[in-house]
């Protein structure tokens, strides 16, 4: 199985230097991925990168990364400035905060505007729910106020909570999210197996810094 169309590369690292930007949008380029995720600061400088690849490559980067409790009105500017600077899809994280007060309305509202201003330019949102954090009730409504606030994908994890992606709980998300809304497994995906297991279990997408081990153990 040929998973490269289906994988973010990603790398965003807060050390990272230019050098490793343009090593991974050269990886992106060879192996053919279909995105590269970086931090807001390297938006345009990937774009630059990538100008040139004769395959289409999405520019992702990430808003309210990686703890969502930003104020709305940054995680809009955020945007806003990604998306002015091409990027192509935006990883939000959701404000858990909010959420695990029980503001569900607030909560929902603020994707809900993100969710538009990036419909807007054309552009694709993925809404971070922080699964490591969930318990199953809180899963489901999770996955419930994404599908209200117009996703595109929900995604696990930003890979800084304890753990990352379980395939059980990609299996939860496939069952509650309607079919339109696609998964987005994240988290600590390092090997061949483990990426072709969250597709089978109902993942559209796996963001990973390990992308190209991945497809060479294929």
């Amino acid at each position: 199985m040929n998973l490269a169309p289906y994988i973010d590369h990603t790398l965003l690292s807060p050390v990272v230097r230019e050098t490793d930007i343009r090593k991974i949008c050269e990886e992106a380029w060879i192996h053919q991925f279909k995105a590269v995720c970086v931090a807001p600061s390297y938006v345009a400088y990937t774009v630059e990168m990538l100008e040139f690849c004769p395959v289409k490559i999405e520019i992702a980067t990430v808003v309210g990364f990686p703890m969502g409790y930003a104020l709305t009105g940054t995680k809009i500017k955020e945007a806003e400035t990604a998306l002015k600077q091409g990027a192509t899809e935006l990883d939000v994280v959701m404000n858990l905060s909010q959420f695990k007060s029980m503001a569900y309305l607030s909560v929902r509202e603020e994707l809900q505007m993100l969710s538009k201003l990036v419909h807007d330019h054309h552009a694709i949102i993925k809404i971070v729910i922080e699964t490591a954090y969930l318990d199953s009730f809180e899963l489901h409504t999770a996955c419930e106020i994404c599908t209200e606030a117009n996703a595109d994908f929900v995604k696990t994890s930003t890979g800084f909570a304890p753990t990352g992606a379980e395939v059980e709980t990609v299996r939860k998300m496939r069952d509650i999210l309607p079919p339109h809304i696609q998964i987005k497994a994240s988290g600590g995906i390092r090997t061949y197996e483990q990426a072709k297991s969250f597709m089978e279990a109902g993942a559209e997408r796996i963001g990973t810094s390990s992308g190209v081990a991945i497809v060479t153990q294929a």
